[in-house]
């Protein structure tokens, strides 16, 4: 995958997808979308809306309060070699969609907000980056992790959210 110094990506698998509650209002703006992997455990919460787990290994660098820091960051950290080998212990591929925002400055202010990330402060979820595979070919995101105990129902690593069509 093609690394483009101003372009950042985010890795979403919940609320955020194209189709859910909050894409219209924050994600209309990816210059593309693509279905995408990364491993972790992903979890319903009591709340109506999923928590993504991380296994430290695979965290590469946590974000900051500058987008445009992590968005060089993305862009020039190395991909290890085995990033997408599964890591040890019970992980699941976590299914979502890889977006890429041309405009990191603008656009990820409003998405940290929403995931109550704070990097100077108390965080509910932290944003990561990871390697995410995209149809077969690695590369570099950035995505959510929950930062509190779990007290969801884990999935099968597919959220469909919280409602089921009847």
């Amino acid at each position: 995958m093609k690394n483009n110094d101003n372009h950042l990506r985010l890795f979403v698998y919940g609320t955020l997808k194209k189709g859910f509650w909050t894409f219209d209002r924050f994600c209309t703006r990816a210059i593309s979308i693509e279905a995408a992997t990364t491993w972790g455990r992903l979890n319903q919460l009591p709340a109506g809306f999923p928590a993504l787990e991380v296994p430290e290994s695979s965290i590469l660098a946590t974000g900051t309060a500058d987008p445009l820091a992590d968005t060089q960051t993305q862009n020039t950290i190395e991909l290890p070699e085995n990033a997408m080998t599964q890591p040890e212990g019970d992980w699941d591929l976590v299914h979502g969609e890889l977006m890429t925002f041309a405009n990191p400055g603008f656009d990820l202010p409003p998405i940290d907000r929403l995931e109550a990330f704070d990097p100077n402060g108390r965080c509910v979820y932290a944003r990561v980056l990871v390697a995410i595979d995209v149809y077969g070919e690695v590369t570099l995101g950035w995505t959510y992790k929950y930062e509190a105990t779990n007290n969801g129902e884990r999935t099968n690593g597919n959220w469909q959210g919280y409602f089921e069509s009847v």
